[in-house]
């Protein structure tokens, strides 16, 4: 049990103390002080590991289960002894180009705090040292935990957003470069055709955009009073938030609709080029089709035919060919078809 507890303290009046080892006793003691509560911070626990910690606080089984299966939307939901928020942390891997999510939830009730993280990227040893260097904001109790993490959260997508839309601008570059040609390919990106690059790019939004959506709902609910085992008082501090989250949810809905006229433009520019590949193959499939005709009339086996008994038939015909040929090149030439 004490592998999967990350960490875990009384903050008594904003300051940490360690408090007993067993958590009943800790959370006794934190209940008997009215100016602490209890913080237990745990990673990826098993069904097994985490029924003490479930039993001690009086969890609802159904928030439990949801803590341990992971894979949920960002939601807020509010039971008898716990509040139980779902955020969805993510990493954007700029050398991969990859968006990766993970889970991490929270519960809050009467003096305590308790924090579930599912896969990486969860900020919560940044925002606790933060906290524990604020005693002033920490002293407000698992209210402060809520807004810090949240907040931390919040702003981590932003920064999200504007790696993305660094690689975004990249992206757009190489899909309209001239070493595209016609081919849809580059170089810089590993020979990769420019619809598989925006189709990938698009997939990572989509990933991020999973998390910052539905987080809009249960962040705004906390702008407003009622919502048990939050202070009244905190309003203020998550309308920012929630003012973060909104701007964060409007860059990744125009991540996704330039992403999608990027591959519309594309889709267009590859189809003029098309277009502009026929007309040349076009132009010289007819400069060869002359010569070929008129060698084919003049091939023909039959006895009596025009200028066969002529010594300048055979360069009158060539000269004929060469003439019609070169006539053909300058109209398509001028034309724009060459």
């Amino acid at each position: 049990m004490h592998g999967v507890i990350v960490d875990r303290a009384i903050y008594r009046d904003g300051r940490r103390t360690d408090g007993p080892a067993d958590l009943s006793d800790a959370l006794a003691e934190a209940r008997a002080n009215g100016d602490a509560f209890l913080w237990v911070g745990l990673h990826e626990p098993t069904e097994k590991e985490f029924d003490l910690v479930s039993t001690e606080f009086s969890m609802h089984p159904l928030a439990v289960e949801d803590a341990l299966k992971a894979h949920q939307r960002p939601k807020l939901e509010v039971y008898d002894d716990s509040l139980f928020m779902v955020l969805k942390p993510v990493v954007y891997d700029s050398d991969k180009d990859t968006v990766s999510s993970g889970e991490l939830m929270i519960f809050i009730g009467d003096s305590f705090v308790v924090t579930v993280r599912h896969g990486e990227g969860a900020p919560l040893h940044a925002v606790r040292m933060r906290l524990e260097s604020e005693p002033q904001v920490l002293k407000h109790g698992p209210t402060a935990v809520l807004y810090a993490v949240s907040d931390a959260v919040v702003d981590h997508y932003i920064d999200v957003c504007v790696e993305l839309q660094v690689d975004l601008e990249e992206l757009e570059t190489q899909v309209f470069s001239p070493a595209e040609g016609g081919s849809g390919r580059s170089r810089e990106a590993g020979d990769q055709p420019a619809a598989e690059r925006i189709y990938t790019f698009k997939r990572q939004v989509l990933e991020f955009r999973r998390a910052t959506g539905p987080l809009a709902a249960p962040v705004s609910r906390l702008t407003r009073a009622g919502v048990p085992f939050v202070q009244e008082r905190s309003q203020p501090f998550f309308r920012d938030v929630d003012d973060h989250l909104t701007r964060v949810n409007e860059q990744v809905e125009g991540l996704d609709r330039l992403l999608s006229d990027i591959l519309a433009a594309h889709l267009a520019q590859m189809g003029v080029r098309q277009n502009d590949d026929m007309r040349k193959i076009s132009a010289w499939a007819a400069m060869a089709a002359v010569p070929t005709l008129l060698a084919g009339v003049w091939g023909m086996n039959f006895q009596h035919m025009p200028e066969l008994s002529q010594v300048w038939g055979y360069p009158a015909a060539l000269a004929l060919m060469v003439g019609a040929v070169t006539f053909l090149h300058r109209l398509f030439k001028r034309n724009g078809w060459l």
